[in-house]
């Protein structure tokens, strides 16, 4: 590690449970974020902030002024760009000495098992039930650990699911795929601070998985009600006849 990089990091590689040794899996780690939205513009910048060292980010997406409101990301100059392109020069301000890989595309499909297959983690950023189970799929084929969040209206949720453990649910333990409901921003709304909340834990949960400290929320569904502040914390069993992971 560079004097530089010890400098930066300082504040973090002072904690006895990180030191030297967990900055620099930070450092050594691939991150993939699928989503540059109001989720993974929180999460990115964080991880970003706190040294990862190579971040994929995906999204098909351009910035636009409605996004501005909650996706910190971006800036009224971007407006009109590609959100990765946005969130590349946000990232990079942040920490120039980060490497980047800025997918412009949805990734589906053998695409998607690909970008997986070359990250240490995968956050779930995306804000649709299709995008969330191939996600899902792809990280068990893969055996990758999935940091999930979810945000709309005032409610928030924050899972990790690692198919490394033969005990850990998946994402499909917890939702089927007939539970495919609208849960757009565009048709339900959703406050500003709320996903700038749950986008910092899905860093946080990111940066303790990779670095292998504290208590990963594997296992546990972590729900928030911003309306009253409130958190409420569930435990999620692995579903022996869940159709990903189950057998």
């Amino acid at each position: 590690m560079k004097d530089e990089q010890l400098l930066r990091y300082s504040r973090q590689i002072m904690l006895p449970e990180m030191d030297v040794a967990g900055q620099q899996k930070l450092i050594d780690a691939t991150v993939l974020i699928v989503g540059m939205g109001g989720l993974g513009c929180p999460a990115a910048m964080y991880l970003a902030a706190a040294g990862v060292g190579h971040l994929i980010i995906a999204d098909d997406d351009v910035v636009e002024l409605t996004n501005l409101q909650r996706q910190i990301a971006h800036n009224q100059s971007m407006i009109g760009e590609p959100k990765v392109v946005s969130a590349q020069q946000a990232l990079l301000g942040l920490n120039p000495d980060l490497k980047i890989t800025a997918l412009q595309k949805r990734l589906d499909g053998a695409n998607l098992g690909e970008v997986v297959s070359q990250a240490d983690l995968v956050v779930d950023a995306c804000d649709n039930f299709k995008s969330r189970f191939a996600i899902n799929s792809a990280c068990i084929e893969h055996g990758k650990p999935l940091v999930s969040g979810a945000a709309i209206r005032m409610e928030g949720q924050v899972a990790v699911f690692d198919s490394r453990s033969p005990t850990s649910p998946c994402y499909q333990c917890l939702y089927s795929p007939g539970d495919d409901e609208d849960t757009s921003c565009s048709e339900n709304g959703v406050m500003a601070p709320l996903v700038g909340i749950i986008g910092a834990v899905q860093a946080m949960e990111a940066i303790k998985v990779l670095a292998g400290i504290g208590n990963p929320l594997t296992g546990r569904l972590l729900l928030l009600d911003a309306s009253t502040l409130q958190w409420r914390e569930m435990r999620l069993p692995r579903d022996t006849s869940c159709g990903a992971c189950g057998g």
